[in-house]
């Protein structure tokens, strides 16, 4: 078992570190390390805008936007996280499909995460919906 830490998992929506709480007598009331066991596939610019059919430069214009997550390398150059073709997929379906305007498909991106993690609640409680998930 690998002993060291995963890298920063800050990969934007979907990041967020695991955070030590720690009450007044310095004693951690909840700490959850993550371990590499492998590390993580990384895609290039090249390789995200080849994927999805996007020039590059539109690409860029969506991670400065917001809707789709990168980080930098030790060279400076965007890496995107595995999913990042298909979020593109999806930004696109929003824009052609229901004619939304880019600040407004974040808005939507956001809800419907919202609304799946509300769903997969429900789901872990045990409680049924009547309707079925439509995302």
């Amino acid at each position: 078992m690998n002993d060291r830490p995963a890298g920063t998992a800050g990969v934007g929506r979907a990041g967020g570190g695991d955070h030590a709480l720690r009450t007044g007598a310095g004693v951690t009331a909840s700490a959850t390390v993550r371990y590499a066991l492998v590390p993580a596939p990384r895609l290039t610019l090249d390789t995200v805008a080849r994927r999805s059919g996007l020039h590059p430069d539109l690409v860029r214009r969506f991670v400065a936007l917001g809707l789709v997550d990168a980080e930098r390398d030790a060279a400076g150059h965007l890496v995107f996280d595995p999913t990042a073709p298909a979020i593109l997929a999806r930004v696109q379906r929003l824009r052609y499909g229901l004619c939304l305007n880019y600040a407004s498909i974040g808005l939507v991106l956001d809800l419907l995460d919202r609304i799946s993690l509300l769903e997969a609640a429900l789901r872990g409680r045990g409680t049924r919906s009547e309707t079925p998930p439509w995302t």
